[in-house]
């Protein structure tokens, strides 16, 4: 059935038409999307939602850590959640977190209101929109431990509250219902010292700070660690250290971080990722995972340019 739709003067958002996702990624590079659309809050994104057609392509963002854009753009709509889906609260006992909350003001919050297990959130760059959707983990913690339950919607505008029971979750991996999109947490967290889990929390990010490349333009780790290995480990045995394609160079720093030096384009960072890939398992019999997601247009690859 053939859902009707409603005329734009139902939402109040902005909208924005041929948008550089170089602006929303934190590679800082990529091509266009046809449409880019900033809700005011949820309910605005539902209106939306509602607007326009079923079949256009639909992709979420948050602050855009986890995202490779192609250089030819994205054919369809951005919904960008960061900076508006952002209300945090306790609610009834569990902490009401939307998913365009970052995951480190969510561990700061929950620090300051004594409650523990959350600190480890404070190392994802990202949002918690993002962390539901794979799982999102640093220092040995995960996202999916965490929640109570969850709200979503579909493309229709339409929201549901689900149970982490419908969820086959695992490593970087959530499987759920199709065709619909995390909008907030609950989140249920025990009683704790709140000095003491700030204080985790400011040493967790000097950690970071001190292992990881993170005054880089880079989107985090790039490939999931296999079992009972380090991504990271792998791809330095292999030499590739310093690696680059363009401006796009693998980390000397941290070897599961890919880093635009300057103007990369998104191009050179897949290239250089699938390199690093082939090489692992040409040298070691193990194919690495991504973790970072790539969307757009296609691009002829080849990368006999690497040094």
């Amino acid at each position: 059935m053939t859902k009707q739709k409603r005329t734009p003067s139902t939402w109040h958002g902005t909208l924005l038409y041929n948008e550089p996702m170089a602006r929303h990624t934190s590679w800082r590079t990529g091509g266009n999307v046809d449409r880019f659309y900033k809700p005011t809050d949820i309910n605005d994104l539902a209106e939306y939602l509602k607007s326009i057609h079923e079949d256009e392509p639909l992709y979420w963002v948050g602050l855009g850590s986890n995202l490779l854009v192609r250089d030819d753009g994205v054919r369809g709509t951005v919904i960008c959640t960061s900076g508006v889906l952002n209300t945090i609260e306790e609610r009834n006992g569990l902490i009401y977190a939307e998913s365009g909350v970052s995951c480190a003001k969510t561990a700061r919050f929950t620090a300051r209101l004594g409650l523990v297990g959350a600190e480890f959130l404070s190392g994802i760059p990202g949002t918690m929109g993002g962390a539901l959707a794979m799982n999102a983990g640093a220092f040995g913690g995960e996202t999916w431990p965490l929640v109570a339950k969850v709200e979503t919607m579909n493309r229709y505008g339409e929201r549901f509250v689900r149970t982490p029971d419908e969820y086959k979750v695992g490593y970087r991996h959530v499987e759920g219902i199709e065709g619909e999109w995390f909008v907030a947490a609950y989140l249920k967290l025990e009683h704790g010292d709140a000095e003491a889990g700030t204080s985790r929390i400011k040493e967790l990010l000097a950690k970071r700070n001190e292992s990881q490349p993170v005054q880089t333009l880079s989107c985090g780790s790039v490939f999931r660690n296999p079992e009972g290995d380090f991504a990271a480990r792998l791809i330095e045995e292999c030499g590739l250290k310093g690696t680059c394609i363009g401006n796009a160079c693998v980390s000397d720093k941290h070897a599961n971080f890919v880093i635009n030096t300057g103007d990369a384009t998104a191009k050179d960072i897949e290239l250089l990722i699938n390199k690093v890939r082939d090489t692992v398992a040409q040298q070691k019999g193990i194919k690495l995972e991504a973790e970072v997601h790539i969307i757009g247009e296609p691009a002829h690859l080849s990368y006999q340019g690497a040094r």
